[in-house]
This record gives C-alpha cells, structure tokens and sequence, in this order.
C-alpha cells in the first residue's frame, strides 16, 4: 500500500473559507474594527493639535491657548487608551471565536475521514496538520486578523487625514509605495509555494520519528537504526532547506519595506520645507502631515509583519482546509435495516487498483451465531474482518445488514450494527471513566464497572487507588498492553452492537487469560452475532462454524467436528495447534 498525502486547499477555496468565517463572525468583527476605528480617529487629533500648535506659537499664541491644546492632547491620549483597551479585548475574543470553530470544524472532519485514506496517507502528514499546522494558524487567528484589520483603517485614516490637512505635501507620502507594492508582489509570488514546502517537510520530518519512536522494538530487533538515523538527517536536510527558502525571502521583504518607510517621512520633510519656503503652505500644515508619516511607519510595518505570517498562516490553512477535500468513501442513504442479517456477496478488496485481496467471498450470518475465521497470515482474514464492519468498502460486491449495504448507513447507526475490535488499541488521556465513556456517554459508574468486569479488568481496576477515576494515558497511569486491551473490549460492551467483530481481540493477553477472558465474555456475547479472527485454535473450536480463509477466498466453512472429520486444510491446521 503506498503512502500519499492528502490534498490542498488552492487559493480560492482558501479564500471562500476565510470569507465564510468572517461572515460567520460579522457581528463581533464590526464591533473590533468600530472601536478600532474611533481610536485611530482620535489618534489623528493629537498631529493636528501639534500643528496647530506650531502655527498659533509662530504668530503669537498666548499661554491660554497652550494651555487648552496641552490639556485637549491629554484628552486625546486618555480617550484612546481607554478605547483601544476594550477594542484590544474585543479583538481577542474575536480571535478567539474564529480559531475555536476553525479548530471544532477541522476535528469534526478529521474524525470523519475515511480510515482507508488515512492509511494511505501515513502518520506524518495527518499529524503534521494537526499539530504544526494548527499551531502555526492559531497566533494569525487570533491576532493577526483582528490586527490587519486595524492597521488597513489605521493607514486609511491617517491618508485621509493627511491629505485634509494638506493636500500638496501629503503627496510626498506616498513615495516609498511603490516599492512596498513591488516587493510585496515579489514576495507574495513566492511565499505560499515556499511556505507549503516547509509544512510539507515538517510533516514528513514528524512522520519519521514518530514511525520510529513507535517502532523502536523492530527498528533495534531488525538492525535498523542506522537506516532510520538516516532518514531522519534527510528529511531534516529537507526541512532546512524549506526554512532557507522562506528566510531569504524574509531578508528580501522586511529590508526592502524598512527603505520605503525611511523614504516616507525624509520626502515628506524636504518636499513640505520646498512648499513652505514658497509660500504654499504652512510650518504646522508641514509639521502635521510630517507628524501623521511617521506615525503611518507603525502601523504599515505590523501590516507588513502580517502579511509574512499571515503567509505562514495561509499554506498551514491550505493544508488544514485539504483535508476536508477528501473524497468519502460511501453515500448515506435512508434505508432503515430490517433485521439483523448480515450478508456478504462477491466482496472484493485492493488496496492498489489491480491486486485484490479478496476475490469475491460469499458469507452468509445467521443472526446470534458465532464464526471463527482462520487461516495462514497474509490470507486477507482481517481485511475480511474490514468489510464486515464497513471499515472499507468493498471495492467489488456487498456486505448488507438486514437488506441495506453497510456503506450506506451513517457512520452512528453502523456502529450501532457492527463494531470492529482489533488487536491494536488506545488510551486516551484522561481518566479511566473517560475512557470507557466514549462509547457511551450516559453510562452511570456502575455500568462501567459492569462492563469491566466482563472483561475480566475488575480486579485490576479495583486495586487502583482512585478506580475509575484514576487519570491514564499519556502521563498518567500506564496501563500495560493487556490492560488497555481489555479497556478496548470493555468499551465494547458498553457500545451493545448487535454484531461484533473480534480480530485478534485477545492476542495481548497471555493464552490462559484469554482462554478466561473468552469464557467470561461469553455471558455478555450471548444472542450476538460474533465474528472472531483467531490465531489460538480453542476460539474455533467454540465457534458454530468455522471459515478457513486462504488466499483472499474462503476455501472451507462449517462446524469444528465436520471440518477436522474431513481432514482438510482446517484439520492440517487444527492438529499441528494440538501438538504444538
């Protein structure tokens, strides 16, 4: 199965998603750009007062005057501190809200993708946009829009207010903006291809220790470290080299914008000092318009520093927005099943075009009974399993629950039909309590102790000093592999489906465990239907029937005692299990 990353977001569905966004929060973004607004309102008032000032001082002002326009530039400063302490809170909040519904929109996608796509893609890019990605578009969220935002009206405003004030020598601020238009086009041209590679690295850099770290027992058992060390310094070349290419054009941009905000106030200086010596204007018309360049220089260069993270942001946002372009995997319909009878017909799978791992199985299940399926390793037993749980669809055929095809039921209600346990498990961070509520959420204390105890984890559990409360996973309590293993299979009784599909479900535990284990999970299996893919023999000897699955077919079926009496494949293997 090769590996393949998921897609990109281009740049209009970038954009159309930021537009939805922004719409979604109107309300709270006028009210940031209105309080913004009024404060660089009043922050024009205090340059004009100055020039004012200059102008009164020069023909003569008397000390009243000086003493109200101190007071009133007082005024000014006080009003806007107060307004741009509730338009910095306000803007925050605003922040806040986009990124949590980009954040909740992004984890509800994730969860829904299809597990074949994400098998293909691999560890490193899935969770290089999950991590990386989301931590890089956090800071723009929730502070780069709101403060773009504020200093485009910062820079508007104060133009404006320029050419009010004097509209010959407001002309000469506009000298440096050509260079800014010209580099930030270069730039921009550049920077989103630039950035994308250098998520790209990261995650591929992320996949590799993360592959590595979570298969250090092969790595060391297989002599493979050296391999690995190498793949790692790779991709970290990789990654430098994306980092190089995003910094040179750093070095490009913030000099280049740095020239044009010296060039502003100079121009404006010795072209307003030409108007006044011949008479046009006035010193405090010159000194205002001065007054209001420099004070552009702030505001540009944070719209400039946005624009080079907002960069950042835009490629990590690509990538977050590519993975809800993920084509599903099945259509939901609106048939309801009417029993609980699973079929299978002519079900193929491949997971390359071409090369079938199954090749048109035909299974029918009554309803309660129990079928162990056996059979080499390699034979396709488990991505049988897949199929009877809707993990994947068939590539060929169907699988149908009570005449509807699995592939079309919401994933809730699948789950409700038929649940899949393998020998793979997790424990998530949180309490043991949490853990068991994922599969049901309304489950009371004594239902969850209910349900470890028909998996056998109840002695455990009990000896643990908070019980259920106790915190696991990550940094909490370790649980060993039998253990989390039995957490797995204790959800599963809390699901209730009326199908179950057990692939190895107790292969952690050692052979006299699961030998309980099965025993004990038999009272809580009862009137189920059970698939069980087994290594260990005794589960299909307790089975109604048993499927010998060899080559992607199934090449015997029927109970224990006929299949061993006709000395077949399954008797070959059930003999060599006894001696053994």
């Amino acid at each position: 199965m090769t590996s393949t990353t998921l897609p990109i977001a281009d740049g209009t569905t970038v954009r159309r998603h930021t537009a939805m966004l922004l719409r979604q929060n109107k309300g709270p973004l006028a009210g940031v750009v209105s309080l913004h607004t009024v404060a660089a309102l009043v922050g024009l008032v205090g340059p004009l007062l100055l020039g004012r000032l200059v102008d009164e001082v020069t023909n003569g002002a008397t000390q009243s005057f000086v003493n109200n326009t101190v007071l009133f530039l007082v005024v000014a400063v006080v009003v806007q501190s107060v307004v741009i302490r509730f338009a910095q809170r306000n803007a925050m909040i605003f922040g806040e809200t986009v990124f949590a519904d980009l954040r909740e929109d992004f984890l509800a996608t994730v969860t829904e993708l299809p597990l074949s796509t994400v098998e293909r893609s691999g560890t490193g890019d899935l969770v290089g946009r999950t991590t990386n990605d989301v931590d890089r578009i956090q800071h723009s969220v929730r502070f780069g829009v709101p403060r773009i935002l504020v200093a485009s009206v910062t820079i508007l405003l104060t133009i404006v207010a320029a050419f009010f004030t004097a509209p010959l020598v407001a002309i000469a601020m506009l000298v440096g903006f050509p260079i800014i238009f010209f580099i930030g086009r270069w730039y921009l041209a550049r920077a989103t291809p630039a950035y994308q590679r250098e998520s790209a690295a990261y995650a591929t850099l992320n996949g590799t220790i993360t592959e590595s770290v979570e298969g250090t027992r092969t790595v060391d058992a297989l002599g493979l470290g050296q391999r690995r060390r190498d793949k790692v310094r790779k991709d970290l070349q990789e990654a430098f080299a994306a980092e190089k290419r995003t910094l040179n054009l750093r070095t490009v941009l913030i000099p280049g914008m740095d020239a044009a905000f010296v060039i502003g106030p100079i121009a404006v200086l010795l072209w307003g000092a030409y108007l006044l010596e011949q008479g046009h204007v006035t010193l405090g018309a010159v000194t205002t318009v001065v007054l209001y360049s420099t004070q552009l220089v702030g505001p540009v260069w944070e719209l400039i520093f946005w624009l080079d993270e907002i960069q950042v942001a835009a490629a990590s946002l690509a990538r977050i927005i590519g993975v809800g372009l993920v084509e599903r995997d099945r259509e939901q319909g609106e048939r309801v099943p009417k029993d609980e009878h699973i079929v299978a017909s002519g079900v193929e799978y491949a997971y390359r075009p071409g090369h079938n791992v199954l090749h048109g199985i035909d299974l029918d299940l009554a309803v309660g009974e129990r079928l162990a399926v056996v059979g080499p390793s390699g034979a396709g037993k488990s991505t049988l399993g897949r199929m009877l749980a809707g993990i994947h669809p068939p590539t060929g055929g169907t699988v149908r629950v009570g005449g509807v095809p699995l592939v079309e039921l919401p994933l809730e209600d699948l789950r409700s039909h038929v649940a899949l346990v393998t020998q793979e498990h997790h424990v998530f961070v949180g309490t043991l309590a949490e853990n068991l509520r994922l599969a049901d959420a309304e489950a009371d204390d004594a239902t969850l102790l209910e349900a470890l105890a028909a998996v056998d984890a109840q002695s455990w559990v009990g000896a643990l000093e908070l019980g259920l409360e106790t915190e696991v996973g990550s940094g909490g309590h370790v649980l060993t592999p039998a253990q989390a293993q039995q957490v797995a299979l204790a959800r599963l009784v809390l699901l209730d489906p009326h199908t179950l599909i057990l692939d190895e479900a107790t292969s952690l535990l050692d052979p006299r465990a699961a030998r309980h284990l099965e025993r004990s999970l038999n009272a809580v299996l009862t009137g189920r239907t059970v698939v069980a893919i087994a290594h260990r023999l005794h589960t299909a000897h307790d089975a109604d029937r048993v499927a010998v699955v060899d080559g992607g077919l199934i090449t015997e079926i029927g109970p224990h005692d006929e299949l061993v009496a006709a000395g077949g494949e399954y008797a070959r293997l059930w003999h060599s299990w006894q001696q053994a």
